[in-house]
């Protein structure tokens, strides 16, 4: 182990006397973001990344293992929705002095949970709207707005994002996808880190082939 200490999960700043970046779990408040261990931001605090994500909406920002979220990155929740299946988008009943009670769930253009997959590397500035879903191992470009779903080991950038490439060819994604890197104990992850940080893509797929 680096340093003699062992990775832990539950601590906030795994980096000793830095507090611009953190790790995400320990330091969530909010019962509907969910976030799996090692995942950090380059930032001291999380919560302010999410926004528009109202209790009575109900829904849920799920982010994985392993990711890695650059400063800036903003988290657009359903509460941002206006009603648009209507004459005017105004959202009356959210401000004093107008008669409008709020409008029926069905009539609002809710998306559903916000779901980021494991190793998903999310670059500064980026923006992920409502509902949308990132899967494993994913990359979002700097200043992205994210609207519709990314697939797994993919590239997306611009606004809005659009793929730029695969990250590796559907073999050996295939085979990453059913390794789950990501679920492994510390241990075995340490032992994985040669192969992990391997830019040799044939000997990736021969070493992990072997530990299926």
């Amino acid at each position: 182990m680096k340093n003699e200490k062992q990775p832990n999960p539950n601590v906030i700043h795994p980096i000793k006397g830095y507090d611009k970046e953190i790790y995400i779990k320990p330091a969530i408040t909010n019962p509907n973001i969910i976030v799996g261990d090692f995942s950090y931001i380059a930032d001291s605090d999380f919560e302010s990344h999410v926004t528009h994500h109202y209790a009575w909406n109900g829904d849920k920002l799920i982010i994985g293992r392993f990711c890695q979220i650059a400063a800036g990155v903003e988290f657009v929740m359903n509460g941002a929705n206006h009603q648009m299946n209507a004459v005017t988008t105004f959202p009356f009943y959210t401000l004093e002095g107008w008669d409008m009670e709020p409008p029926a769930a069905t009539d609002m253009p809710l998306k559903g949970d916000t779901v980021i997959g494991n190793d998903v590397w999310i670059g500064q500035n980026a923006v992920i709207l409502p509902g949308v879903h990132i899967g494993d191992g994913a990359i979002i470009g700097a200043n992205s707005v994210v609207g519709s779903d990314v697939e797994p080991y993919t590239i997306v950038a611009g606004n809005p994002a659009k793929v730029v490439r695969k990250r590796f060819n559907d073999e050996l994604i295939d085979l990453l996808l059913s390794f789950r890197w990501w679920d492994k104990s510390i241990d075995e992850i340490n032992d994985l880190i040669p192969i992990l940080t391997c830019s040799d893509l044939t000997k990736v797929k021969e070493e992990i082939e072997a530990n299926l």
